[in-house]
């Protein structure tokens, strides 16, 4: 038996070629690999699937309400085992909550270097992944395994919601203001970490976002001002925006000014000493022309792959202040980082 001092001597980083959502394949290759065109589906009780390109595939059920499924799972982003079960799976629950649902169930996704890392320490990711989910209220309830050459973790989370209260990527308009609820900065940090130049006293920030739930979703969904929602995760806040965007047929223009870091000096600090993820430049390579010219600077924070971030939202003028109530009351200070217009020549302008 593998003791608990023993266990903290791996670091699972050091196992994976990748960290956390920046692990994900490019969006350009992601969309040649799902393309569809010429294929025809007949599923009319099938509401969202591959063509919306949304968090979560969304089936009605005929009364009213609709199950929430969908799967995610990544590489280590955190050495801890622990850490690293509990942010892969808010991560993957945060889907249900991006489409304004409730989790009802998760099973678990595992794939283990068996001959590099002893099961103790998959027991310790398991036992993390528990501890997100019981905290969403719902059981780990099964998964499956595979003896694979790095640690991948993830879940497949099963949700409901009233239809009404369904919210997709698309939906805003050109009244509508935009929110996010957690920082950027998370790609930036796990490569500070990979490289090994993280300080101490920075080895938690990271962390601790990533490990809160996104469950203020919920609570959005049923707010009628609120048109549309999405988290941001691997693509960065630029992609998913141009999602957004794209699904809504608007140019969103961002206010760089307003846009919420972890902590903007820890942040930069780590930009200055190179500390720039991979998956920022095929994020930048795979949507960069659908946005308006940006500075290096900016696109290091903007198109930055986050691990299990905030939720983007879209709410219409005449609801923000009960949206800002709401949001305070459960323990978020939000401001607007940017508005929607008429679709111009790119779907993103950042001022």
């Amino acid at each position: 038996m593998t003791n608990e001092t023993e266990i903290k001597k791996y670091k699972l980083t050091e196992y994976s070629h990748g960290a956390g959502c920046g692990c994900k394949i490019a969006p350009k290759v992601l969309d040649e690999i799902l393309k569809t065109e010429g294929i025809k589906q007949s599923f009319p009780n099938l509401l969202v699937g591959n063509h919306e390109r949304d968090d979560a595939a969304v089936f009605d059920l005929g009364d009213g309400t609709a199950v929430v499924s969908t799967t995610d799972f990544f590489m280590p982003i955190v050495d801890d085992a622990h850490d690293f079960g509990r942010i892969a799976s808010v991560n993957a629950i945060s889907d249900i909550y991006a489409m304004g649902g409730t989790p009802l169930v998760a099973i678990a996704i595992l794939g283990w270097p068996i001959d590099q890392l002893p099961a103790s320490v998959a027991n310790r990711v398991i036992e993390g992944s528990r501890a997100a989910c019981a905290e969403a209220g719902i059981a780990l309830a099964g998964g499956h395994s595979i003896d694979s050459p790095e640690p991948i973790f993830g879940l497949a989370v099963t949700g409901k919601v009233a239809i009404n209260n369904l919210k997709k990527n698309g939906g805003a308009t050109t009244s509508c203001q935009l929110f996010l609820t957690k920082g950027l900065g998370v790609g930036i940090l796990s490569t500070a970490q990979k490289k090994k130049i993280l300080l101490p006293e920075h080895a938690t920030m990271g962390r601790d976002s990533m490990v809160k739930l996104n469950k203020i979703g919920e609570v959005f969904a049923k707010m009628p001002a609120v048109k549309a929602m999405t988290d941001v995760t691997g693509f960065g806040l630029m992609g998913h925006l141009t999602e957004m965007c794209a699904a809504s047929n608007l140019t969103a223009v961002v206010d760089f000014s307003k846009v919420p870091y972890l902590d903007r000096k820890v942040i930069d600090y780590y930009i200055d000493k190179g500390s720039m993820p991979g998956g920022t430049k095929r994020n930048f390579e795979s949507y960069g022309h659908k946005l308006a010219p940006l500075s290096d600077y900016q696109r290091s924070i903007l198109c930055d792959p986050q691990t299990s971030g905030g939720l983007l939202v879209a709410v219409e003028k005449a609801g923000v202040k009960d949206f800002l109530d709401t949001a305070q009351e459960h323990g978020f200070d939000l401001e607007a980082i940017g508005s929607f217009e008429s679709q111009g020549p790119h779907l993103v302008s950042v001022v």
